[in-house]
């Protein structure tokens, strides 16, 4: 439409565009006239007009008020003054169909009944009525679609930002239209961008439909001046994978991309709004392939049961105790020193799952008396062991808390977790405990060492007893002391199977790259990466935690379950993608060279160890050296008591003893490398 057509048309509609929506009398008055019109035109068609003008003043009253009446009723019955004209849709219309089907039937019946009256007959004939209705019918639907193009063309646009739609399928189509019915609305859709490339021969709401991998692509950016893109869940997966070279010419454009988070559900049928997509960092646009999990086995295996989680308000922590907390749980135990995030988890508990019976308690797990309380008064059937420490320079310069909280703490769970019958036990690791080269990565590469041989003395135990053999016990290497710690507190043999999952860096948690480099963007530099060659495997905590429900699942305990990460991405490149997506100009990225204990790159196998597939094509079991029990039991606790001196050299010394691929990098422990 003409620039000059167009502002004429705003300013004679000036008084429709300033309206949300017209009031319902107008509807109705405009609808009368069109039905009064429809009736002249049926009358002049059938008659002329010499023979209509003809007719008594008796005979032209009734033809008109009768049918005024009639679809005064008909309109009253379908409401079809009740829709907002300029947002009409196929029910609207169908609506109008209904109310001029059901006021011709009445003046039909009048017809009927009352046919024998010459009045009646003069005024109406069956013909009059059929082409009375095809006339309102055809005026009312153009009346309708008229004003909703007009409006679609007119209203002020000038303010809203111009978009683009990823995505042709339903819930593409239905981002746009919950646009189209907003006032104002708050983007002007320019097209749609597709992944087939025959679309492109077609419009979509009479608007242009792109081929994401096509030039033509970037030029319409350009040229329609797109400030924002809006994702649609059904193709969200192809853009993110697929179309990497076209998301960084978005970013340098300052082009805001929108997505659907992964905390927010769709059923992926329903109808989706527009104002389900956020702008998202950018963590959720590195390429990555789809995680799918089996939600109903995890919730069989869960619903109803008590549960408990340590390390509940922490970035994993949280995050599982928003995916376990839809299982309608008996009891929901969470555990965590830190009181002020603890206390956001129990509001969050309180306002979203209102009917689950959740216990937050404040409390270390290294404090044994504490815990074996909370074990004792919840018995939780599931335990899922998140508390950690976790920032490597930190577990470097503290050793003796990297002891004394991952690995006694753990070794507490676990011990108590056995005592009272916890069923599964899954302990949550990371690749950074394989071939060590920090503190951190060391203490969590012991826990798994003391859950795993834990989890064989159980097995061999349960072997023994039912067997009925006392000899049997004599192959475990566990003596008779020891054999008490796989005994229940009713003096039952342990039940307890325990499961590590292994994975690697956490993208949006706490302490994770990103929030660091967006603190230094805002203050205009400089981003701060340790090594341009630096790379690590990164996943969203969500999926992180789907996949350590998946493992719970299947794991029959003694599993370490590594997860495919996808693919490496260099730091230096994340960090790149970060300044231009925040739109920073001139901030430099620095090089600091690497931090004690840290790898260029992390692994989540030693050269030792091999994986064997599982049923789920993300997950695999490595198979890793077996530790008698007696020993891992032994070692822990006389590296607990070193841990007491706070000697940093003779904790790490031991840890090296324990772990002998412990070899530490970048740091003063690199003098005890053997």
């Amino acid at each position: 439409m003409g620039l000059k057509i167009k502002d004429r048309l705003k300013k004679l509609f000036s008084w429709y565009l300033s309206k949300s929506a017209l009031p319902y009398w107008s509807v109705v008055f405009v609808d009368f006239i069109i039905v009064f019109s429809s009736n002249v035109i049926a009358h002049l068609l059938n008659y002329g007009i010499r023979d209509y003008a003809s007719k008594s003043a008796e005979a032209m009253i009734l033809s008109t008020v009768l049918p005024l009446v009639c679809y005064f009723i008909g309109f009253r019955v379908f409401r079809t003054y009740r829709g907002v004209i300029r947002y009409s849709s196929f029910y609207d219309l169908l609506h109008v169909l209904c109310a001029v089907c059901l006021s011709s039937a009445l003046l039909f019946c009048i017809l009927k009944i009352f046919g024998h009256h010459l009045i009646i007959t003069e005024a109406l004939n069956q013909r009059d009525i059929l082409m009375m209705a095809v006339f309102s019918t055809i005026l009312m639907w153009t009346e309708r679609l008229l004003l909703k193009t007009l409006f679609d063309e007119l209203q002020v646009k000038d303010k809203a930002p111009s978009a683009l739609i990823v995505g042709t399928k339903f819930a593409g189509i239905g981002i746009a239209k919950s646009i189209r019915v907003q006032n104002p609305s708050p983007y002007h859709i320019a097209g749609f961008i597709t992944d087939d490339p025959q679309m492109t021969a077609f419009k979509l709401l009479g608007l242009r439909v792109l081929y994401a991998q096509h030039d033509e692509v970037y030029r319409f950016i350009k040229n329609h001046n797109i400030k924002v893109i809006l994702v649609s869940p059904l193709a969200q997966e192809y853009f993110v994978n697929e179309c990497q070279t076209l998301i960084d010419f978005m970013l340098r454009q300052g082009i805001k991309i929108m997505l659907k988070p992964e905390d927010i559900e769709w059923d992926g049928k329903s109808d989706i709004s527009h104002q389900f997509l956020k702008e998202v960092s950018v963590e959720n646009l590195l390429p990555r392939k789809k995680i799918e999990v089996d939600m109903e086995a995890i919730g069989k295996m869960l619903k109803g049961k008590r549960i408990l989680i340590t390390g509940a308000a922490g970035s994993i922590g949280s995050e599982m105790v928003r995916q376990v907390a839809k299982f309608s749980l008996e009891e929901l135990v969470l555990v965590d020193q830190a009181e002020t995030p603890m206390h956001d988890i129990r509001l969050l508990m309180a306002r979203k799952y209102p009917d689950i019976k959740a216990f937050t308690i404040v409390g270390s797990i290294a404090n044994p008396t504490h815990m074996e309380e909370i074990f004792k008064e919840h018995r939780p059937e599931y335990v899922f062991h998140a508390a950690a420490y976790k920032h490597v320079p930190m577990m470097e310069d503290n050793p003796a808390m990297a002891i004394q909280n991952n690995v006694f703490g753990t070794r507490v769970i676990a011990d108590l977790a056995v005592k009272y019958g916890t069923k599964k036990f899954v302990m949550i690791s990371t690749d950074k405990a394989v071939n060590p080269t920090n503190v951190m990565g060391c203490s969590k590469r012991i826990c798994e060492i003391y859950c795993q041989s834990l989890n064989k003395a159980i097995a061999d135990n349960l072997a023994a007893s039912s067997a009925g053999n006392a000899a049997a016990t004599e192959n475990t290497a566990v003596s008779e002391e020891l054999r008490q710690k796989l005994l229940q507190v009713d003096g039952s043999p342990a039940v307890t199977q325990f499961v590590t999952t292994r994975f690697g860096n956490v993208l949006g948690s706490n302490g994770s790259v990103i929030p660091i480099f967006e603190e230094q963007i805002k203050k205009g530099g400089p981003v701060t990466v340790t090594h341009p060659d630096i790379i690590r495997f990164f996943m969203l905590i969500p999926e992180a935690c789907r996949l350590v429900l998946e493992a719970g699942t299947m794991g029959n305990g003694g599993e370490i379950f590594v997860f495919d990460m996808g693919m490496p991405v260099r730091i230096a490149d994340l960090a790149q993608r970060m300044i231009l997506q925040m739109g920073a100009k001139n901030v430099e990225i620095k090089y600091t060279g690497l931090r004690d204990g840290e790898k260029l790159y992390e692994e989540v196998l030693s050269e030792d160890e091999h994986n064997k597939p599982t049923n789920h094509p993300r997950i695999m079991v490595a198979s890793v050296r077996e530790y008698p029990f007696a020993d891992a039991l032994r070692n822990e606790e006389e590296l607990y008591k070193i841990s007491l001196s706070y000697d940093d050299m003779a904790i790490v010394k031991k840890m090296m003893e324990i772990v002998p691929e412990y070899h530490s990098q970048h740091s003063k422990y690199e003098v005890l490398n053997s």
